[in-house]
């Protein structure tokens, strides 16, 4: 098999793919000199591996250097095509000769059984396995796998390794678009860089596109323009992992109290396509942990924004999740009605359990008074300042412990003053 096919018919990302390592762009934090992955490849000494990063990163291609560099049969699968029959065909090959490897293109679209399938080849080293995921293989692939393989994780590329990738198809004759002689405008190529989010397979589409574009109407140059109009619309990379990320870092800005940074992942989350009423309920949950009775109209202004997502729906709910998220930004911060319920939770899974104290118990039944329920209860509306200091559970349990910030700052002053009786 030509793994690198310089058939002209094939698209130009796959024609630029790098030939060996000196050419591979990006990942210098795996692949640069004396790093151990590269040491290792170079030796032709790599054990099991799971390439984890975005598309267009280079994982397929480094996959497809090991092979042009390994003296072992070097086997390719790819999880969306193929089934358990495949893999057992591929580890029968493996069994067949004295080194394999078995490389799986898109290995977290193989379920459980398929995985499973390739579990004992890979514990006894029949067959060495190279996996690429655009997904967290902790959450993707099953621990036995994981555990057994090597996780390296890539990167998006920088605009300044885009611009190389860009610049080398221009001027390569063989494989790139050199004998066209394509002229590109410094600012089309830097919109280009920067639209196309770290994936060099994306840039080297857009170019294409351009210069198809170029060749069938009477354009001179790549400007910016064309560069525009033919992405339409930037690129935006949302996968499962961006995600959990992207959610954890909207959060975190609210806690933190950085209304910019608040704005800039709710938007990333809006037009990566996130569920609006997740990142409500997200919003209403911070709310409570993070603000809690330091502004009580936190979490009310939480609620309104999640009932108004779903009575007006998008684009115009992302208004009130910006208005409510901005809220609960500015507003002062108290986590003491989390770590209450937390403290009051351990405690009941964890310590004796406190009977409930005669006089709170219920009443409401004939015989109640006979077995001593209520009996000593004392009414707080009958006191003054509809309080009066009686037992409600054991002196020693204390859960509450009100900030100084905003509204707490209040019931900190007045705990105080009964918990000090």
């Amino acid at each position: 098999m030509d793994l690198f096919n310089s058939d002209r018919s094939a698209p130009l990302a796959w024609r630029m793919q790098p030939k060996n390592l000196d050419e591979f762009v990006g990942q210098s934090h795996l692949l640069g000199h004396g790093k151990p992955l590269r040491e290792a490849i170079e030796r032709d000494s790599i054990v099991s591996l799971i390439l984890y990063g975005p598309p267009g990163t280079g994982k397929t291609a480094l996959a497809y250097i090991i092979a042009g560099k390994t003296r072992a049969l070097f086997m390719a699968l790819n999880a969306v095509t193929s089934g358990v029959a495949d893999i057992k065909e591929a580890l029968r090959e493996a069994k067949n000769t004295s080194r394999a490897i078995l490389f799986v293109d898109e290995i977290h679209r193989f379920n459980r059984l398929q995985q499973d399938a390739l579990l004992p080849d890979v514990e006894s080293g029949t067959v060495t396995l190279i996996g690429a995921s655009t997904q967290n293989p902790f959450f993707s692939i099953i621990p036995a796998l994981s555990s057994r393989s090597m996780v390296f994780q890539f990167f998006p590329l920088s605009e300044s390794e885009i611009k190389v990738l860009l610049q080398r198809a221009l001027q390569d004759k063989k494989n790139g678009v050199g004998e066209l002689n394509i002229k590109i405008d410094p600012d089309a190529l830097d919109f280009i860089a920067t639209s196309s989010e770290g994936d060099a397979r994306k840039a080297l589409n857009i170019l294409e596109l351009g210069i198809f574009i170029i060749k069938s109407t009477e354009r001179i140059s790549y400007d910016f323009e064309l560069a525009k109009e033919v992405l339409q619309k930037k690129f935006l990379y949302y996968s499962e992992d961006e995600h959990y990320d992207t959610i954890s870092a909207f959060i975190k800005s609210m806690r933190g109290g950085d209304p910019d940074a608040v704005l800039y992942w709710l938007a990333k989350m809006i037009e990566g396509g996130e569920d609006p009423l997740y990142i409500a309920r997200r919003i209403i949950i911070c709310a409570s942990e993070d603000v809690g009775n330091a502004d009580p109209g936190a979490l009310q202004i939480a609620v309104a924004a999640m009932s108004a997502v779903e009575s007006i729906g998008m684009p115009e709910g992302r208004i009130p999740l910006a208005q409510a998220a901005l809220y609960i930004a500015m507003a002062p911060k108290s986590n003491a009605s989390f770590t209450g319920i937390e403290s009051a939770l351990s405690s009941v899974r964890e310590d004796r359990l406190n009977p409930v104290p005669a006089h709170l118990k219920s009443t409401g039944y004939k015989g109640a008074m006979r077995l001593g329920a209520g009996v000593g209860y004392k009414y707080p509306h009958d006191y003054d300042g509809h309080h009066v200091d009686q037992q409600y559970v054991a002196k020693n349990k204390m859960f509450f412990f009100p900030s100084e910030e905003g509204h707490e700052k209040i019931f900190r002053q007045r705990l105080r003053e009964r918990r000090s009786r």
